[in-house]
């Protein structure tokens, strides 16, 4: 069931917002680290470096006008696909 964006606002963490929000009070930019793949983007976090944690390490992605609305898990993948192995003979049964 998605969020009502009409009778709610879009769910953000509040350490993460209170991060951001005195990061643009002092005029800093500054790599802000978080677990918090649910939240979404927000027009205040338009030029920050936000590190996205993927389940074993933390990648950071720069935020910019065409991510608001999108989810931060989004722009760090947790699965890496290497390559199908030479003698996979059990997906050709």
């Amino acid at each position: 069931m998605t969020r009502s964006r009409k009778k709610k606002n879009p769910f953000v963490a509040n350490h993460l917002l209170g991060k951001i929000e005195k990061l643009n009070m002092k005029g800093e930019k500054e790599i802000i680290i978080t677990w918090s793949r649910a939240s979404t983007i927000i027009p205040t976090m338009i030029g920050h470096t936000i590190a996205i944690h993927n389940g074993k390490e933390h990648l950071p992605v720069y935020i910019a006008e065409r991510m608001i609305g999108h989810k931060l898990g989004e722009f760090a993948p947790t699965l890496n696909f290497r390559e199908h192995t030479r003698n996979d003979n059990k997906s050709r049964r």
